[in-house]
């Protein structure tokens, strides 16, 4: 390894995220809240659909999100610890089977649909309930 690599890692490091974004996966629709400026104000704007790709790790990660606005499909592709990020909510967990989700862009309209993955949330169990205070799925 050269001397370079260490150096450019302590550099990467410094530009992490602080907050920590919440743990989303290919297939998940999520809602990515982005700071918008217009003129002197910034304000932030909602980007809602389906992750369709995750790529790079560490300083370089990013992933990509569709939405189907007005008829057509747009893509955007945002950077995961950029400061521009406000936050992202996770608005349904999908079931998918794919790392790459790019057959959803010749997809339309119900077909485009996936299935919300099923079970417990790991979020909502706590290591103190027992398997019997859990309630039952519907």
């Amino acid at each position: 390894m050269s001397d370079v690599v260490p150096i450019l890692e302590a550099l990467e490091k410094r530009q992490l995220r602080k907050q920590p974004l919440p743990e989303f996966k290919v297939g998940d629709t999520i809602k990515v809240s982005v700071l918008i400026k217009e003129g002197e104000k910034e304000r932030a704007q909602a980007f809602e659909g389906v992750c369709i790709q995750r790529t790079g790790a560490g300083n370089r990660a990013a992933f990509t999100v569709r939405k189907v606005s007005y008829g057509v499909g747009v893509e955007r592709v945002f950077p995961l610890h950029t400061p521009r990020i406000e936050k992202i909510e996770v608005i349904a967990r999908g079931r998918v089977r794919r790392a790459r989700l790019f057959y959803l862009r010749d997809l339309a309209g119900k077909a485009a649909r996936i299935k919300e993955r099923s079970g417990i949330s790991p979020a909502l169990v706590v290591p103190s309930t027992t398997p019997d205070q859990i309630p039952p799925q519907q």
